[in-house]
């Protein structure tokens, strides 16, 4: 049976073989005319490689123009009353997922197809968001360079020679562009972090190492990022670069796009030189102050793993373990910020506790999240979306059939906050990959559809909180296919 999705590749296809066989066709004809009425003395040969290459480039990129123009997808801003998520007026309960590499694959002409099929996958389980890297700071294909200097090189071809061809690539400023294009298609909004407290993709590390070539740095270390009046400048110069960028896709800014569900200030802070928290907690103040300045259409969070802090000493026996409350973060105070629109939690009991038991990890996570939900609806009276959540493969005990029970928990969790109107808004699984993305891949990817009981776990979440709250417009078409009482 042929799909929407595959209907679509099969029309483009048909579509680039005929503009192809035109490129072609016009290429013989120059060299029969050149051949005639040159004498082949090889005046034409420009023209027929400038025909070559267009060719291939069209074939290569002709989606971006296309397939994004034409698309009519109508998204609303999602809005925060209280502890609850609202879109078009109705409370917003979501089933979601991470997808880290989506800019980096997009920025590839070799790996751009896996951005699609991922989301094409996605809204065909029911899933309504997925969470994705807003930045790669001076590592390949940076977004940004060095400090204030972004790849803005679309399409770089000088001359079609065959070893040129390979490195055909979209900057990563489009390449985003194109992921935000596509997420909009298929009815996916985006949860888009800013920067990494972790090495990977540049992070803070890249920051500090930038402010110490210059000679302006405070200190060489990581938690300078924090302070340093230089980084910090570094840091807002990057955030409203891109807030303000306009989509050469679409034709929107993006603090101006619905497609974006809200902003991540940072994936999994922590300032281990502070424990006391004053250090984090003075940056997220200014940081979110400067974004809503910037963009009042958009939520934002920060980003927290969850740890409780110094200052919330009722809920420390909460923590995985002693050292969660000196990392320099505190969920509740950190969270409280009235420009903070609401709360951010990860689950790793894998990389958290030292205690191998299966049985012990399922306590602490219904524990773990039961106690931030509470916080939710008492203490910070703003919804909680728990944005990571994953079992290792890398365990002695590991099973797939053990992960899928970790999952359902989760969800579980997930569905009855939604039937009780709670707090607990969300969740997002550490992460979801396509076929041959090997290198993209963590003790934590997994490819849904490869196990059937996986699958239906997933999709089975989107219907129950389809059948609680409504399906919404930009899904619905999904769902009568996925969901048989809807």
């Amino acid at each position: 049976m042929v799909v929407d999705g595959e209907k679509t590749l099969i029309l483009d296809l048909l579509f680039k073989n005929s503009i192809l066989s035109f490129f072609l066709v016009l290429g013989v004809s120059v060299l029969m005319v050149k051949s005639k009425t040159f004498g082949g003395n090889g005046v034409l040969y420009p023209i027929v490689g400038f025909v070559s290459c267009a060719a291939f480039i069209y074939l290569s990129f002709g989606d971006l123009w296309m397939n994004i123009h034409v698309d009519t997808t109508k998204l609303s801003f999602v809005e925060r009353n209280g502890t609850q998520f609202i879109v078009d007026g109705r409370p917003f309960y979501f089933n979601g997922w991470n997808s880290y590499w989506m800019m980096d694959h997009a920025a590839d002409a070799f790996r751009r197809g896996k951005v699609r099929e991922m989301l094409q996958t996605g809204a065909r389980m029911g899933l309504t968001v997925c969470r994705t890297w807003a930045f790669n700071d001076g590592e390949y294909n940076a977004l940004q360079i060095t400090p204030g200097r972004f790849d803005e090189r679309v399409f770089r071809v000088p001359e079609c020679e065959p070893w040129l061809l390979a490195n055909i690539t979209l900057s990563n400023a489009v390449a985003l562009d194109y992921v935000i294009a596509e997420s909009r298609r298929y009815g996916i909004r985006l949860m888009l972090c800013l920067v990494n407290n972790l090495q990977a993709y540049g992070g803070k590390t890249q920051y500090v190492k930038w402010a110490w070539e210059e000679g302006v740095g405070l200190s060489s270390s990581n938690d300078s990022f924090f302070y340093d009046p230089s980084i910090r400048r570094y840091f807002k110069h990057y955030v409203k670069t891109v807030l303000t960028r306009r989509n050469t896709l679409t034709g929107v800014e993006y603090r101006d796009d619905p497609t974006i569900f809200g902003w991540e200030l940072i994936n999994e802070p922590r300032c281990i030189t502070d424990k006391s928290g004053d250090t984090l907690q003075d940056w997220i103040e200014e940081m979110s102050t400067f974004i809503k300045e910037i963009d009042r259409n958009h939520l934002l969070t920060v980003g927290l793993e969850g740890f409780y802090g110094p200052k919330s000493p009722k809920r420390l026996t909460v923590n995985p373990e002693i050292w969660a409350s000196d990392v320099g973060t505190d969920f509740i105070r950190n969270s409280k910020i009235s420009t903070v629109d609401f709360a951010s939690v990860h689950i790793y009991p894998d990389h958290w506790t030292h205690n191998p038991d299966f049985e012990y990890k399922l306590k602490f996570v219904t524990k773990w999240m039961i106690s931030h939900i509470e916080d939710g609806d008492k203490e910070l009276k703003k919804p909680v979306m728990f944005t990571e959540f994953g079992l290792s493969t890398e365990n002695a005990d590991f099973s797939p059939a053990q992960r899928e029970r970790f999952y359902k928990v989760i969800l579980d969790i997930m569905y009855k906050s939604a039937v009780r109107n709670k707090s607990g808004a969300g969740s997002l699984v550490w992460q979801f990959l396509v076929e041959g993305m090997e290198e993209s891949n963590d003790d934590f990817g997994i490819i849904p559809w490869k196990r059937q009981s996986t699958y239906q776990l997933f999709t089975e979440q989107s219907c129950k909180l389809a059948r609680v709250q409504g399906a919404l417009s930009t899904q619905i078409n999904y769902l009568r296919k996925l969901c048989s009482s809807l």
